[in-house]
């Protein structure tokens, strides 16, 4: 059990410690943390494209219904979304998600997935970690049943409706004569994003919609190095391709490509689409800390209001939840919608990405921002630290602040989530721990991509001494 350890988002390891004897124990301790919350309603198991995770969910449903629980499972390996939409679709006390999302073949993880359909906060987490145990079933005639149900549908007209309200035109969303290339990586998105884009009437390029475990020997990353060959699609001068959409494994990111820019930067993703729901709609931003700034130029331009979190989509969605914003996301491409579940949804997001082109190009709808809200650049590094020096470095770095960073003072110090150090200049540099892997992220935001290197190399230089 020592070998358990929930992080930012649930448990993730490696198959030599992410075995079906830890799986089991966990699953104990959420069917013990939901009858002690009092919850007797159903409960979901969802699990990605990976060769262990349908396994992994079946084991997870004994255990569940062993202790008394009705369990459903989606006909096939499904977005994490699309199981968290189950949640509030179907009143379920919870549901659990086998994935280990982007990262590489030989990980796999669970997610457990609350009531409300959000992420999971620490004090629920904890309280499942501290009761950890074997297994403990009811005997066979009192045990829940278990069924396989078709989960797609419910998600796909949930995002029709949300996304017809805000973006569309008043009928749903209509992308007729829209070409769109989709990648999946191999992963869960195949067949339910570009099914969703098809039944809003897009034309779709499907690449990588072939289920693969080893997701090609490649990490299911929707970042730009991953993503070259859906680029060099929406890039050739002679496509006829609009637009690019890929998601990451478990379809709960997203990643557009546009024909000027190719990967579009998620901060400026995050800025455009904000910008057209504002078109039609009115209401708050919530972004992390190491979101762009963009967002609150925008935001102040139509009297809105932006609300900062930590790093970490549980703490956008209670932001959402709290402020009743209309839009919430994170730089790492992970975002929803007021009206929808507070769960970052990839698969939602194809569909609204679709929308925004449709309204206006991105390229020009990004040129645009940048011209009326200045010009902003971004860019992070990371940095090795094992995760019990990670303290100690923060702690050493309180005393190292400078007075200065790129020749410009610091005007403010925000310790939301690490050190993030306002410059006068209107830029910023934060350093901050990863709460997934033993290493310190780096980030920085300016006017110009060599200013942003400057400031990265700066932070590099203040934090490699103290690790």
């Amino acid at each position: 059990m020592d070998q358990i350890a929930f992080g930012t988002d649930g448990w993730r390891a490696t198959l030599d410690t992410f075995t079906d004897e830890r799986v089991r124990i966990v699953g104990q301790a959420i069917a013990d943390h939901l009858d002690a919350a009092g919850h007797d309603e159903p409960v979901a198991v969802g699990y990605d494209a990976r060769e262990t995770s349908e396994g992994f969910a079946e084991s997870l449903a004994e255990v569940f219904a062993g202790n008394g629980f009705d369990v459903i499972l989606p006909e096939r390996d499904a977005p994490t979304p699309v199981i968290a939409h189950a949640i509030v679709d179907r009143g379920l006390a919870g549901a659990c998600m086998i994935t280990a999302s982007h990262n590489p073949p030989e990980y796999n993880g669970v997610k457990f997935i609350p009531h409300d359909g959000a992420p999971a906060l620490p004090d629920v987490t904890e309280d499942v970690v501290d009761r950890l145990a074997e297994p403990d079933l009811l005997p066979e005639a009192e045990r829940g049943d278990i069924s396989r149900v078709d989960l797609v549908s419910e998600h796909a007209d949930a995002a029709h409706e949300v996304v017809g309200r805000v973006a569309g035109d008043g009928d749903g969303v209509d992308l007729d004569g829209l070409t769109v290339a989709y990648d999946a990586m191999h992963g869960s998105g195949r067949g339910v994003t570009d099914a969703l884009l098809e039944s809003a009437g897009a034309e779709v390029e499907r690449l990588r919609c072939e289920r693969d475990v080893t997701f090609g020997g490649d990490s299911p990353e929707p970042s730009a190095e991953h993503l070259g060959e859906l680029a060099e699609r929406v890039t050739d001068p002679e496509s006829d391709v609009d637009l690019g959409i890929a998601n990451d494994g478990d379809a709960d990111r997203i990643a557009v490509v546009t024909p000027e820019r190719g990967v579009l930067d998620a901060n400026l993703f995050y800025a455009a689409c904000y910008d057209r729901l504002l078109e039609t709609d009115s209401g708050p931003a919530v972004r992390t800390v190491s979101t762009t700034f963009l967002v609150d130029r925008i935001a102040e331009a139509h009297g809105e209001a932006v609300y900062e979190t930590p790093v970490g989509f549980k703490w956008v969605a209670g932001a959402m939840g709290e402020h009743d914003a209309l839009f919430g996301g994170e730089e790492s491409g992970g975002f929803t919608l007021r009206g929808h579940v507070r769960e970052k949804d990839g698969v939602l997001m194809g569909l609204l990405a679709a929308a925004t082109h449709a309204a206006e190009p991105f390229d020009a709808r990004v040129d645009r921002l940048l011209d009326e809200h200045g010009h902003i650049a971004a860019g992070k590094v990371s940095l090795d630290c094992p995760d019990d020096r990670k303290e100690a470095v923060l702690d050493e770095l309180e005393d190292h602040i400078p007075e200065a960073v790129g020749g410009s003072p610091v005007a403010k110090v925000v310790t939301l989530d690490g050190f993030k150090l306002l410059l006068e200049s209107g830029s910023w540099l934060l350093v901050r721990p990863s709460g997934t892997e033993p290493k310190l992220r780096v980030y920085a935001e300016a006017d110009s991509d060599e200013a942003v290197d400057d400031l990265l190399a700066e932070g590099r230089d203040l934090v490699e001494p103290l690790v």
